[in-house]
């Protein structure tokens, strides 16, 4: 689903919506993100919408329906601030398969992703397909939308990385981690950024960044604590934060 970013008052808006780079833009820079009333290869629904809906609200993001008569005024003025979810069926034989794709608003694909399930029936094939296909969207982290005279607007991050638009195979991509207690599975989702996710969730259990530091990265935890992590002897370290202000270091092993 999308982001999109809390938007100034601007004058000459309508001069600039049309001027994004969204070349530059990711999944996570977005706060918006509308869903069609149907996804175009399904005859039936299989209840994709809903779940797609409570996944990306869990992550974040504010969903918006197709209709932009319906969208708040920051997203009327500035259309490219909005990005576009659509589920098709990639199905093979045997298998129920979805790929996941987000538009920008110039119809280009910034990410997409493909998951697939085992289950027969369709609906809880699809839905355990989608639920796959989730796993590498991060959490919404809005940033400035920059168009090509000025910033629109500015949030949390400072930085606009200009990453390409990627495909990603979840059973390609992951490998395994585990502390012991916990095993995860690491999903890379650009040349900066990877999440570690556990098994049959859609919800990182940590999403890391790069540094200007080689092996070493800014740290978010599905509990919305920040933290530092860094790579060693092959493991993901992780200093996780404790109640009375200290930090415990978990060693998650490549299994």
């Amino acid at each position: 689903m999308i982001k999109i970013l809390k938007m100034k008052k601007l004058s000459i808006l309508t001069l600039t919506i049309c001027s994004v780079l969204s070349f530059g833009q990711k999944v996570s820079d977005y706060k918006y993100v509308a869903i069609p009333e149907k996804f175009k290869d399904f005859k039936e629904d299989f209840g994709l919408k809903n779940f797609i809906t409570k996944g990306l609200t869990v992550k974040k993001y504010t969903i918006l329906k197709d209709d932009k008569e319906t969208w708040p005024m920051d997203a009327k003025e500035n259309a490219c601030s909005v990005i576009h979810a659509e589920v098709l069926d990639a199905s093979g034989f045997l298998r129920n398969k979805v790929l996941l794709q987000f538009k920008d608003c110039k119809d280009k694909v910034i990410v997409e992703s493909k998951g697939s399930s085992n289950i027969k029936e369709f609906d809880e094939g699809f839905q355990d397909a989608l639920k796959q296909a989730l796993i590498v969207v991060p959490v919404s982290n809005p940033v400035a939308i920059v168009t090509q005279n000025e910033v629109l607007t500015s949030t949390s991050n400072s930085d606009i990385s200009s990453m390409p638009s990627q495909t990603t195979e979840n059973s390609n991509t992951a490998s395994k981690y585990s502390n012991g207690k916990l095993d995860l599975q690491k999903v890379q989702i650009d040349s900066n950024q990877f999440i570690l996710v556990k098994p049959n969730s859609s919800i990182p259990f940590a999403t890391f960044k790069a540094t200007a530091k080689k092996d070493v990265f800014r740290v978010k935890l599905e509990n919305g604590d920040s933290t530092i992590g860094y790579f060693e002897n092959g493991n993901i370290i992780i200093e996780i934060p404790q109640a009375n202000g200290e930090y415990s270091k978990e060693v998650f092993a490549g299994k």
